[in-house]
């Protein structure tokens, strides 16, 4: 287990009893044991969940470790589970939520220290019995809601294959070594903020999906691929509208996917990755089968760009997609005014 010091000690106690709800008391062979799971399983679930290890005889579990563990056994007993899939499962769930619980602790420690400069376990009660049930149901509300729309689209898919057609895109922020060289911590973390904020409000607003943010790149789906341009558009065009957005380019890739534990796989990801990489600043690239979809609608202009080696691909054939041409009238009516 992560090692402490002595100071942070009777911290550290309270703050775990508060969460976990009790005091450790049991070892990992006692809770295989308790839970009617072996040990060997015990232990690579608790592996994939992504908690640090233990020994034999190290006390660090409580009756909830337990109860999870014959939770686990219950939906594979049922054959809502499968078995050989309960350790992917246990590993997305596991990634998920320590990204969410290290936000959630820094910000909560960054407002408590402001305040007080200083933290005493007596203050530990009061802000987890404030805290701890207001973030759970929040938590509970927000899964429930993406859980509600995941059925949906799962009820649309033929005889529920993991393998969807999707649109994938990839925006990539220009120049991060560069620009993250000379910043502050703080100045840092508020371009990410900005990055983060604008990438998944412009996804959710066109009905697509963030699937992950990787440092200076977020990767995002749509069922539409109409949608897929706009948000790629978007994006790629912010940095005009304010100069606080960092520049980003965006790659688009267009087929059939592999959708698995909230994360995709397959040629358009590749594709649109490799696009990125390709793309000038502020500009959209995509591939073939994108822009076969888009080249029909009067939404976007779409131009072959040309045709590249990358990794991967000997040949990969670009194009561009731009929003539509001002009316050739109205320039002429613009210049007219100028000379006036």
């Amino acid at each position: 287990m992560t090692e402490r010091l002595a100071g942070d000690e009777d911290l550290y106690s309270a703050l775990e009893v508060n969460l976990l709800g009790q005091r450790p008391y049991l070892t990992r062979v006692q809770v295989a044991e308790r839970s009617g799971v072996s040990m060997e399983r015990a232990h690579e679930l608790w592996r994939s969940l992504g908690f640090p290890p233990t020994t034999d005889d190290e006390i660090a579990f409580v009756d909830t470790d337990v109860e999870a563990l014959q939770t686990l056994q219950l939906l594979v007993d049922s054959g809502l589970l499968d078995e050989q899939k309960e350790i992917a499962l246990s590993r997305s769930m596991g990634r998920s939520f320590a990204r969410l619980a290290e936000w959630e602790v820094a910000e909560i420690a960054d407002n408590v220290l402001s305040e007080l400069g200083d933290v005493d376990p007596a203050l530990v009660d009061t802000v987890a019995d404030q805290a701890l049930p207001a973030m759970e149901q929040l938590q509970n509300y927000v899964w429930r809601r993406h859980l509600a729309s995941a059925a949906g689209r799962l009820l649309l898919r033929v005889e529920n294959e993991e393998t969807v057609g999707l649109t994938v895109g990839f925006a990539d922020v220009v120049g991060w070594t560069r620009r993250t060289r000379s910043m502050t911590t703080e100045e840092l973390a508020a371009m990410v903020e900005r990055f983060e904020q604008v990438a998944t409000t412009t996804v959710a607003d066109a009905g697509g999906r963030i699937i992950k943010t990787i440092g200076d790149e977020v990767l995002f789906v749509a069922d539409d691929p109409a949608a897929a341009a706009r948000i790629a558009l978007t994006l790629a065009e912010m940095h005009g509208l304010d100069e606080e957005f960092p520049k980003v380019r965006v790659g688009l890739g267009h087929g059939e996917v592999l959708s698995r534990f909230g994360d995709v796989f397959g040629e358009p990801v590749n594709i649109a990755s490799r696009l990125t990489s390709l793309a000038r600043p502020g500009r959209v690239l995509c591939d073939r089968g994108l822009a076969d979809v888009l080249r029909h609608s009067e939404e976007f202009r779409v131009r072959w760009w040309r045709i590249v080696p990358v990794k991967g691909y000997s040949r990969l054939e670009a194009w561009a997609v731009k929003r539509p041409k001002a009316p050739r009238e109205h320039g002429l009516i613009e210049s007219l005014r100028s000379q006036v």
